[in-house]
């Protein structure tokens, strides 16, 4: 996802301007190590459930002072610094963006994608 792109397509709309003071991102990579041992990871392989994950962003951007979310969930055979997850989230201030972009993130981590991580053997 070019994140500057969708921002400026986001700027052409009437209401941005008007109704956005801050956007923020999260840009999730494959990790080079696993979380819970610190062994090296050699590959990941990535099962997003597209349907789940567009269900939770339509239901926070109804969220107040939420005027758009975007997420692009990667899939698929995965190495280490390849995108996995991106997610962003304009909104009018950092009171409402801020756990909107934590708790949907969150959401998505533990309901809409499932992993499997190859280790290097020892």
């Amino acid at each position: 996802m070019d994140v500057t792109a969708l921002i400026q397509t986001w700027k052409q709309e009437p209401e941005f301007v008007r109704r956005v003071g801050m956007v923020l991102s999260h840009h999730g990579l494959v990790r080079g190590t696993r979380r819970s041992d610190g062994k090296g990871v050699t590959r990941l392989v990535a099962t997003p459930d597209q349907e789940h994950i567009e269900s939770l962003r339509r239901e926070y951007e109804q969220y107040p002072g939420i005027y758009r979310i975007a997420v692009e969930a990667y899939g698929g055979s995965l190495e280490p610094g390849d995108p996995l997850l991106c997610l962003v989230v304009a909104g009018d201030i950092r009171e409402h963006v801020k756990p909107v972009l934590a708790e949907l993130l969150d959401r998505i981590k533990a309901e809409g994608v499932k992993k499997e991580e190859s280790v290097v053997a020892e």
